[in-house]
């Protein structure tokens, strides 16, 4: 039941569309009928606003963060371990109950932007919300991803190509540093679905049509 609950609660948080929203108050239209048509921080920047671009940004790598950190504290309230036994039927969960709906959690909110229900599953990218999301599970592996996402951005000028790089570090990142197989595994389903979703991108990018980041047109 912990589970399930973290699963659906970081899944309505992570479609939340921050970037429609925002370009929409701030009287850009629909976003998705911009440059990539992506709901992302990158494609909020080809409006020419970097505050907003940066506000996108921020919130959607903060809701990946705040889906985990959530499920965490309510979580936290219910441990076996720190409560005692439990008595009758209390709600009451296990450290290691607490560990896997700290992934499902990652993971659904990662799900929820890419495929949000308000947008009729079709949603972003999730590089942002996956960045966000690891820093708050696993500090290391996002700072790896953060770092390799940084250096390939100043190198290459090319938001997808750095994305998609800094994902392939999260697997890798998760199993070295963390030794934990589970997370490992989450890390890698995460990552293949990122490249998924930059299907069109990596397809730009072998053709050496990928616009550089900044770039208002594809």
């Amino acid at each position: 039941m912990a589970i399930i609950l973290s699963a659906v609660l970081a899944y309505l948080l992570g479609s939340i569309p921050f970037g429609l929203v925002l370009t929409r108050i701030a009287g850009y239209g629909d976003i998705r009928k911009i440059g990539s048509g992506n709901i992302g921080a990158t494609n909020v920047l080809r409006t020419g606003n970097k505050k907003l671009a940066l506000a996108t940004l921020l919130l959607d790598g903060g809701k990946g963060a705040a889906a985990v950190l959530i499920v965490f504290f309510i979580a936290r309230s219910y441990d076996c371990s720190v409560m005692g036994a439990c008595i009758g039927e209390c709600f009451c969960i296990t450290p290691p109950e607490i560990k896997q709906a700290l992934y499902a959690a990652g993971l659904f909110s990662i799900l929820g932007h890419c495929f949000p229900v308000w947008l009729k599953f079709q949603g972003g990218k999730g590089v942002a919300t996956t960045l966000g999301m690891f820093l708050a599970l696993a500090p290391l592996t996002g700072i790896a991803a953060c770092i390799t996402w940084l250096l390939m951005a100043a190198i290459f000028r090319i938001s997808s190509l750095a994305a998609l790089t800094a994902m392939i570090s999260t697997p890798v990142s998760a199993y070295v540093i963390y030794q934990e197989p589970l997370l490992a595994a989450m890390s890698l389903f995460v990552a293949a679905l990122v490249w998924y979703r930059h299907k069109a991108n990596i397809q730009r990018l072998l053709k050496g049509e990928e616009p550089k980041i900044g770039k208002k047109k594809d």
